[in-house]
């Protein structure tokens, strides 16, 4: 296979519409051949892109986030503990005692300790696996990227950006990671599963740091209640967003993983008959 994408066979001057031989796999964890063009969008990066699986990387992610969902779980008994004590002092404030309060504040706090060290584990190790899908997607196609693979990290921690920036990359590295069909043309893959986790994603964040406030600023047992509920409805949300983030995780890696196996391929040409 030459630089130019096209079979060696046909660039000789071989039989005239023939199709091209059979692909090689992308050789994993070698590095790829140096693109023939310049890319139109970004520069191209000083050390050169190569190929490694992320399998490994996914299934840690996946392992993680259903930890983080674990964690949910535990936190909406404590949730629903502390919605007992709130609606108690309500409804009833002279039976309900200070140790009660106590123990149902220390559950709703210890809770949220095990869900943001979950949280922050599962986010590296995501951050990880997104940037090491985004430097096989510039192996791929190294003209289909329009910010730098340094993104794939500083992206997800600058402030502002990190509500569009990473998604603007996982659009660029959906579409270089789609298999070739059997016309040599990309496959078309739904992104349905990466829209869902992006918008579940911002809204988990912007509803959880809301909640959060609410609970920590409360200070009537009707103010509780309402932090309380809020806090639950953001459990259940972090849930499903877990469920769709390792969907998305799945996905991309399967789509990685077919691409790499298919390896470098030119577009078919049909027989032209004389």
């Amino acid at each position: 296979m030459s630089e130019s994408g096209l079979c060696v066979a046909c660039e000789a001057g071989g039989v005239a519409g023939a199709p091209p031989a059979a692909p090689q796999p992308y050789p994993y964890a070698q590095p790829a051949p140096p693109a023939h063009a310049a890319p139109p969008y970004a520069p191209a990066p000083r050390l050169p892109a190569h190929l490694a699986s992320p399998e490994g990387l996914a299934r840690a992610a996946v392992v993680l986030l259903g930890v983080c969902a674990l964690t949910d779980v535990l936190s909406l008994f404590a949730g629903y503990t502390m919605l007992g004590v709130a609606n108690r002092m309500v409804d009833n404030p002279g039976f309900v005692t200070q140790d009660e309060v106590d123990r149902a504040d220390l559950l709703e706090a210890g809770s949220g300790l095990v869900q943001t060290l979950a949280l922050l584990a599962s986010a590296v190790v995501f951050v990880i696996w997104f940037r090491r899908v985004r430097i096989n997607a510039e192996v791929f196609r190294p003209d289909g990227h329009r910010m730098r693979r340094g993104w794939a990290v500083w992206a997800w921690i600058t402030p502002a950006v990190c509500l569009w920036f990473p998604k603007k990359m996982a659009n660029d590295v959906w579409a270089a990671s789609l298999p070739y069909g059997p016309d040599g043309s990309p496959r078309r893959a739904p992104r349905t599963v990466m829209n869902w986790w992006w918008g579940l994603w911002i809204a988990t964040l912007v509803l959880g740091r809301a909640s959060g406030r609410m609970y920590i600023r409360a200070e009537s047992p009707e103010e509780i209640r309402q932090a309380v509920v809020a806090l639950m409805v953001s459990d259940v949300l972090d849930i499903v967003a877990a469920v769709v983030a390792v969907l998305f995780v799945r996905r991309l890696t399967a789509l990685q993983h077919e691409k790499a196996h298919q390896g470098p391929v030119a577009p078919y040409q049909a027989p032209v008959f004389r």
